[in-house]
């Protein structure tokens, strides 16, 4: 309430136009007269109301994401550039006691920041700086469930909090210190760090430890929805500073993927990461697999020719499978290996076959070829190419 009033005064000094967003969390006797109240406060302010009510099992977190699904939703629906929230002063040193009570990593014992990006636009607090104290005596709404001491954060305000002020009594200041410090340190770090491509894996590895620990967190921040626990993060460190290739999966649809040269983090849906059904592509065909267009026809240049016009099959990379270079076979797992190629490319490979026996292998960069010492009149050709090149790739 302190923050609307704040805002409709200064309105037209900061050139802004307001519109109030509420949720109704129904879970007490007084929301309903809360949310009347708040209708006929909007009607008399000339202000837009948007109202959302909130169902389901309740817990704080669930309640949480719904209020801010709903703030999401109505800046993108009624083109709002931010979501302004009153949290202030005292809301700032509880979060911060309770991260450290959680065990929180250091950058987040920055605690609330007073500028985000959120939605199609920004999340501003801008009372952070000021304690409840500091406000004015006016009519606003008191939530009797924040004197019970049911959650986390009204146990921290009611019973944690004064009883450690009487230890220190600069507690409120200290805690923002380490607030502010911790957000300075990792300002530090992302200074420091520019230009510098934390992602590609000799880069990485030429970081001393500490710095190599505090550049994974710095990476993970942009990932608000993947929460590693520390020993699924220490585990991600090691991945980075000892394996070559490496492919699995963390949590929430997210994948750690690394080659011989770099690695990220993306969320992968299993439904469509999943290898292509085999195709059968007959001569006078043309068929798409994966990111290539095949076609089987007679003898053309720049193309890979066959001796004869029986039935290909296009597939993805199988375990265990040769190709014939010559006088001997070598497995495709090795021939990967020697040349280095990243995981995700082995497994978008393109592999054809005819008569049961491998032919062509394509990757996003080489070809591989069978090499038969007696090979008959070639007259059947087949073209590769991938789609978005101009180009048909030379010698298939």
């Amino acid at each position: 309430m302190t923050l609307l009033n704040l805002l409709y005064d200064w309105r037209e000094e900061l050139g802004i136009e307001l519109g109030i967003a509420h949720v109704n969390h129904q879970q007490r006797p007084e929301s309903t007269d809360e949310e009347n109240h708040l209708r006929s406060l909007a009607e008399r302010l000339q202000l837009p109301i948007f109202v959302a009510h909130f169902s389901g099992a309740f817990s704080e977190e669930k309640a949480r994401d719904f209020r801010y699904a709903f703030f999401s939703h109505i800046m993108a629906e009624q083109g709002y550039t931010a979501l302004v929230t009153g949290h202030h002063r005292d809301d700032q040193v509880e979060t911060i006691l309770m991260r450290l009570l959680r065990g929180s990593r250091l950058r987040h014992l920055s605690g609330i920041k007073e500028v985000q990006s959120f939605g199609h636009g920004q999340l501003i607090r801008p009372l952070l700086s000021f304690s409840k104290s500091d406000f004015p005596a006016i009519k606003h709404f008191e939530d009797q469930s924040n004197q019970e001491p049911t959650y986390t954060r009204n146990r921290v305000r009611l019973e944690y909090l004064p009883y450690l002020r009487q230890e220190s009594p600069k507690l409120d200041q200290h805690l923002l210190e380490l607030g502010e410090e911790s957000s300075l340190l990792f300002a530090a770090l992302f200074d420091l760090s520019q230009g510098l491509s934390a992602t590609t894996v000799a880069t990485f590895r030429q970081q001393t430890p500490a710095v190599q620990y505090f550049l994974l967190q710095d990476y993970l921040s942009s990932f608000a929805d993947l929460a590693l626990s520390k020993a699924q993060y220490q585990q991600v460190l090691t991945v980075l500073r000892t394996k070559a290739n490496y492919r699995a999966p963390l949590k929430n649809g997210y994948w750690l993927i690394k080659d011989y040269s770099h690695w990220r983090i993306e969320k992968i849906n299993p439904e469509t990461d999943l290898p292509q059904p085999p195709i059968v592509l007959n001569y006078g065909e043309e068929v798409v697999f994966n990111d290539f267009s095949i076609a089987f026809s007679e003898n053309q240049e720049s193309a890979y020719l066959l001796p004869d016009s029986s039935a290909l099959l296009i597939r993805s990379p199988l375990a265990g499978d040769k190709i014939q270079l010559g006088h001997f076979h070598k497995k495709l797992s090795r021939l990967f290996i020697d040349d280095k190629l990243p995981l995700q490319d082995r497994h978008k490979a393109l592999v054809i076959e005819q008569h049961g026996q491998i032919e062509i292998v394509v990757t996003s960069d080489k070809t591989y070829l069978r090499k038969d010492p007696k090979r008959d009149i070639m007259r059947f050709s087949v073209t590769i190419v991938r789609q978005g090149d101009k180009d048909v790739r030379a010698g298939y």
